[in-house]
Order: C-alpha cells, then sequence, then structure tokens
C-alpha cells in the first residue's frame, strides 16, 4: 500500500467530492437501494427512496447490476439527463457501489483533441492531392 500523507489524502477528498460532483449510491445484491449521497442532483437523480428497485429509479444503471464481484469503470457516460459522467461500479460486502464523478471536463478536451487530428487529415488530404 502506498504510504500516503494525511494532507495530500485530505486534499484529493475534497477535490473529488467538490470539483468532480461526486455521488454514489449503494445497491444490495437483490436490486435495492441501500444508501446515497453526494451531489446526485448534478446528474439528475432526485427523490430517490431506500427500499425500492435502483433500476427504476436510474434508469442508466439498468443491465448493469448486480456485478458479478469484478469492478467496472465506464468513462465518460453521458446520461440521460445530460451529464456526462465517469461512473465506477464496485462489488463490497455490503453490496455494490456506485460512484459517479464529473466528466464534463474530459468530454470537452478529448472532443477537442479529436477535432485537432480531424482538421490534420483533412490538411495532410489535401495536401497529397495537390501534390499528385
Amino acid at each position: 500500500m502506498l504510504d500516503v500523507p494525511v494532507a495530500v489524502i485530505a486534499y484529493l477528498l475534497n477535490f473529488m467530492i467538490n470539483k468532480c460532483s461526486l455521488a454514489y449510491v449503494l445497491v444490495d445484491k437483490d436490486g435495492f437501494l441501500s444508501a446515497c449521497g453526494g451531489h446526485l442532483s448534478v446528474y439528475g437523480v432526485t427523490n430517490l427512496q431506500e427500499g425500492k428497485k435502483v433500476a427504476q429509479q436510474i434508469f442508466f444503471l439498468e443491465g448493469l447490476l448486480p456485478l458479478n464481484d469484478f469492478p467496472l469503470f465506464l468513462p465518460c457516460i453521458r446520461t440521460e439527463y445530460g451529464i456526462c459522467a465517469d461512473i465506477h461500479i464496485f462489488p463490497s460486502q455490503e453490496g455494490d457501489w456506485v460512484l459517479l464523478l464529473d466528466a464534463t471536463w474530459n468530454e470537452i478536451h478529448v472532443g477537442m483533441v479529436q477535432q485537432q487530428v480531424n482538421n490534420l487529415s483533412l490538411l495532410q488530404e489535401k495536401s497529397t492531392k495537390m501534390n499528385q
């Protein structure tokens, strides 16, 4: 295990909770919501009811749960509410945890890089045609 100073851990936790709009959901192995918290409303997730099936409340989780004891990472997923999120799903003794982290900046950055690559490809194609 990495020996990380408490100040670094505190900074990272604060950053993830506030800047990355950390939200979490705990789902028992039968698919019922056990606990939730964080910035769920950022992702359009509101009015959750513990003890109800989670797939009926958070539709983008339909078919993903329960896990078969292996974590799942879904980068830059656009929820039905239009928010881009990195979704981390991992098992624990209590059930399956679902973490949502804002990935809007990553989506914008990747889009800009892809546009640059497209522009360079077009320029290279034009240059090739001109030299023929």
